[in-house]
């Protein structure tokens, strides 16, 4: 894939937190909304413009853009494809909140500079900052695809993880993180060479409740096709969440995919993505 920064800029996009090598990158700042010193994201580009609509792909908490590298490789033989870095994640720049109308709004930016509306896939906290985007923007999402996660308030933290990656470098989580899907998907996130996470840890710490809730979107819909795809082996979407998520997306459909917990592209990376090719067509 090749990386490619987007989004609304007044700054260079060697001013990021971690600046995209400039021989792999390309810099589209048209349409920047005058006051905007908000950073270009990171993207990674997969395939050209087909005739059918482009994807774009969120990824969850502690992800990149690069996990999903193998999917969305396998994906854009139909379509392109760009998978995003969010905001404190990856190779995207750093900022003191990390909320979901930020990421979303994050987002928006991105679609606004590709010439969208796109079909948005998010994952778990990139699940519910595309189902913010959807509710807000919905000009700019044609479909909606959200991996396992719901627009309800959970009670399980993902604090301990961090508390891991401040203690150790890479090759010391096993003895503290118990899945090792978990431990493959953190290291894409290490700077080997700096011996350091490319990852804001202290602000996602302190932005965790943001991040286990929903905000409120009260008297809003989003009226696009939207599929609710889960892990049968998860928690995170449970069958008394589907009159809450009716409420907000009328056309949800829901799919689970046998024998996947939470991280259900990971796990069964195969079927995850035949899931997604018959239900985008």
């Amino acid at each position: 894939g090749r990386i490619v920064s987007v989004g609304r800029s007044s700054m260079p996009p060697e001013d990021a937190a971690y600046p995209v090598d400039a021989a792999r990158s390309t810099g589209l700042a048209k349409g920047l909304c005058p006051g905007y010193q908000r950073l270009m994201l990171n993207l990674i580009e997969h395939g050209t413009k087909t005739d059918r609509p482009g994807l774009l792909i969120v990824h969850g908490l502690y992800g990149s853009a690069r996990n999903w590298g193998v999917i969305a490789k396998r994906l854009s033989d139909a379509r392109q494809v760009i998978a995003v870095d969010m905001r404190n994640h990856g190779l995207s720049p750093w900022y003191d909140t990390h909320s979901y109308p930020d990421l979303a709004d994050d987002l928006a930016g991105v679609l606004q500079n590709l010439d969208g509306p796109f079909d948005v896939l998010g994952h778990s906290m990139g699940g519910k900052a595309s189902m913010v985007l959807a509710l807000t923007r919905p000009a700019l999402v044609n479909r909606l695809i959200v991996a396992d996660i719901a627009p309800v308030t959970y009670t399980h933290t993902q604090i301990q993880y961090i508390d891991a990656m401040k203690a150790v470098v890479a090759e010391q989580l096993e003895g503290l993180v118990d899945d090792p899907t978990l431990i493959s998907f953190f290291t894409q996130s290490l700077d080997v060479k700096e011996k350091k996470w490319r990852l804001n840890l202290d602000v996602l710490a302190a932005e965790m409740p943001k991040i286990l809730s929903f905000p409120d979107m009260t008297g809003k819909h989003y009226d696009g096709p939207a599929l609710f795809l889960s892990g049968a082996d998860s928690d995170y979407v449970k069958r008394e969440y589907r009159n809450e998520i009716k409420s907000l997306f009328p056309k949800a459909q829901f799919a689970k995919i046998p024998g996947a917990g939470h991280w259900l592209h990971a796990e069964k990376p195969r079927e995850f993505e035949a899931a997604i090719r018959t239900w985008l067509g």
